[in-house]
């Protein structure tokens, strides 16, 4: 378990440094961080593939999943290996833990559920009815929904790798994205140029760009986050 931290102020560039440390991250175990990918990336397809709650369910069951990803980079971190076991780790973390977790993934969904409703009346709740989306309006929800996660982008972290408690773990990480508004802009729009990128290669490309996005995000709470001193 980390030491408790505090956030910083970040120069807007040091997204690009998150790239670049997680890019290192990557190519320590390659197939480690794909085989990952995978099981996140196969997890919510499965679920969205169950007819009514689905994909319901997937909104609440695959951020869990993804916080494996999560774990491997801190394993890395400290000079450990990924272990496939990752991929359900986390749904052995506290109550708290999980909600909050939870939670942040479902504020995300607010957003996105909302905005396509309010744009062309779809529900995407309701199954993958996603494909009556327009261009302009699928580019509007997403670019929403990568802006509504960084608010509560390090509650994970704070949770799993701190310890944190429900409530602090919220307030620790908007005030993370207070000081960083900038920079975690431009990673959110880099992320999406990944994102992109992952899927016109038939999706398979994210089983890559999932984990990389993942170990970016752990540089970034790395960079922002300092050690408390004794």
């Amino acid at each position: 378990m980390d030491a408790p931290s505090a956030p910083r102020a970040v120069p807007l560039l040091h997204a690009f440094r998150w790239f670049e440390t997680a890019m290192r991250m990557f190519k320590s175990a390659p197939l480690a961080w794909c085989a990952l990918g995978a099981m996140t990336l196969m997890s919510e397809l499965a679920l969205e593939l169950i007819p009514g709650v689905g994909p319901a369910a997937a909104r609440v069951i695959v951020p869990v999943v993804e916080c494996g990803m999560l774990l491997g980079a801190a394993a890395i971190d400290r000079g450990a290996r990924i272990e496939m076991r990752f991929a359900v780790a986390a749904f052995g973390a506290r109550p708290a833990a999980l909600a909050a977790i939870v939670l942040s993934a479902l504020v995300v969904t607010a957003v996105e559920t909302t905005l396509a409703y309010a744009l062309a009346g779809v529900n995407l709740l309701a199954g993958t009815n996603d494909e009556q989306l327009t261009t302009t309006a699928r580019a509007a929800v997403t670019g929403a929904e990568a802006l509504a996660s960084l608010p509560v982008l390090f509650v994970p972290f704070a949770v799993l790798l701190e310890n944190r408690g429900f409530a602090p773990a919220f307030a620790i990480s908007l005030r993370g994205f207070a000081l960083n508004v900038a920079p975690l802009v431009l990673f959110a729009a880099l992320s999406l140029a990944l994102i992109v990128i992952g899927a016109l290669a038939f999706y398979v490309g994210l089983i890559a760009v999932f984990p990389l996005l993942t170990a970016a995000s752990y540089a970034a709470w790395k960079d922002i986050y300092v050690p408390l001193k004794p």
